[in-house]
């Protein structure tokens, strides 16, 4: 690209985009609550119970937050006790790229704090389902 149609291109933006996904999905525990609903987590409880240092109040305050941005959506289905159960939409599921590449990023270049034997490994290493074994 010319230096002057990326002088044109950055000038018809109005915020960094790096910076708009940060404040989409930055605060803290909203990567948590993300990584737990692709691992198949749906309710609050669930939530609550997987995430160290998490209160009912943030929690909840995540959930709307990501709710109003698209990311997540909230069913409430009839009975006592109510149920209620979130979703990832197309929107939310277009961030786990997003997130396999921060974990692909720790997992290589800062194995000594994420593995116990603090070797270095690749994501498909680690998430990559082993292939079933013929009997």
């Amino acid at each position: 690209m010319k230096e002057e149609e990326c002088k044109v291109l950055l000038d018809s933006m109005k915020a960094c985009p790096i910076d708009n996904t940060f404040k989409i999905i930055g605060k803290k525990f909203t990567i948590h609550i993300l990584r737990n609903m692709q691992l198949g987590q749906s309710r609050f409880n669930e939530f609550l119970d997987s995430i160290e240092g998490m209160n009912p109040k943030t929690l909840s305050a995540r959930l709307r937050e990501m709710e109003k941005n698209g990311i997540i959506e909230r069913s409430v289905f009839p009975g006592t006790p109510v149920k209620i159960e979130y979703t990832i939409t197309k929107k939310g599921k277009a961030l786990k790229p997003i997130l396999e590449q921060m974990a692909a990023f720790s997992m290589q270049y800062y194995s000594k704090e994420v593995f116990k034997d603090g070797k270095p490994r690749t994501f498909k290493q680690v998430f990559e389902k082993p292939p079933e074994i013929l009997k």
